[in-house]
């Protein structure tokens, strides 16, 4: 499951030259794109999905993973719009500054969001989860963890994303026993303290798996008495436990991770890790494409009222880690 960073670039380097076929051959009437934020295990996971969902639809599949960030992103959908695509489904990576681009995506074909929303855009639906509420179930985890209280330390890709920002918030609420507010924004650096529960900072990484891991091993040595670190993307909560390990602090300072990487399950079942709140990317590129697919043949019963179609998070502990890493085994299987 899990693939080398050298892989996964690799991968998105192919797959932007030529495409990711996911329907019965080059002769498929109908094209669509999906666009991730970035390259990581998700989003293999999320490719398998898709790639399904082109051969039950009978459609061709282009999946694109942008290394860099907003340029790439913004050059791959270009290239598709180019190629006259029948949809696409895009993971924005900063919305509120890819306003242009992604309404240029609604004025030339189908476009819905996946994994991470544009409401603010011309977008017809987005396909995920409640990003504040899964939140909300990471400080959970963290409470589990440290139920007397303690000082926690959050580690992810960048911010300004709209689930990095959501994800975030919604620890911090729970930590705080704040009411439910996915509107509620806290400053993104500093101390915020809530008497039991101390974030003394959040730390990004833009996706650089180097740099997550230097991140946790700064945080370390600045704060000796640290007891908690919270991953919110997939590749966080391993660079943590890494970092941990190396300075002997195993167990001294709990994990609290986002996603399935095989290390962060691993590491629940090892009892290194408390849990992990985990999304559903097999869905998301399945469920985008079948979207896409109706859309483009002219069926808009797919679309729902709200512009949502929910996808919840679930909770892994070591109760159900074997049962979830059976069943992600058995989804994503080739």
């Amino acid at each position: 499951m899990r693939k080398p960073l050298s892989s996964l670039l690799l991968i998105a380097s192919l797959v932007f030259a030529s495409g990711c076929g996911g329907g019965s051959g080059a002769g498929n009437a109908l094209s669509v794109g999906y666009v991730t934020n970035g390259i990581s295990p998700f989003w293999v996971i999320a490719e398998k999905g898709a790639r399904d969902g082109g051969r039950d639809f009978q459609v061709d599949v282009q999946v694109l993973m942008p290394p860099e960030g907003t340029s790439d992103q913004k050059r791959m959908i270009q290239d598709l719009l180019a190629r006259g695509v029948d949809g696409i489904a895009v993971s924005p990576i900063d919305p509120e500054n890819q306003g242009d681009i992604l309404n240029e995506i609604a004025a030339n074909t189908h476009y819905i969001t996946q994994d991470s929303d544009a409401p603010k855009t011309d977008r017809l639906m987005y396909i995920g989860m409640d990003n504040y509420t899964a939140g909300r179930m990471s400080g959970q985890l963290v409470k589990e963890a440290l139920p007397d209280g303690g000082d926690v330390m959050i580690f992810v890709g960048r911010l300004g994303q709209l689930n990095a920002d959501l994800r975030r918030q919604g620890v911090i609420d729970e930590l705080l026993d704040r009411s439910h507010d996915p509107d509620r924004r806290d400053p993104n650096e500093g101390v915020i303290d809530g008497g039991k529960y101390r974030i003394l900072d959040t730390r990004t990484d833009q996706f650089d798996f180097a740099r997550a891991k230097s991140q946790a091993e700064d945080a370390i040595a600045k704060y000796p008495d640290l007891d908690a670190m919270v991953g919110l993307f997939g590749y966080n909560p391993p660079k943590c436990l890494e970092a941990i390990k190396e300075a002997g602090k195993t167990g001294q300072i709990k994990v609290i991770a986002f996603d399935e990487e095989d290390d962060t399950l691993q590491g629940i079942k090892d009892g290194l890790i408390q849990g992990t709140v985990v999304q559903n990317p097999y869905r998301y590129g399945y469920e985008s494409v079948r979207v896409l697919a109706a859309l483009a043949r002219g069926d808009r019963s797919v679309l729902t009222d709200d512009k949502f179609l929910d996808i919840p998070a679930r909770t892994i502990r070591q109760d159900n880690v074997d049962a979830y890493w059976a069943e992600l085994k058995e989804l994503t299987a080739e």
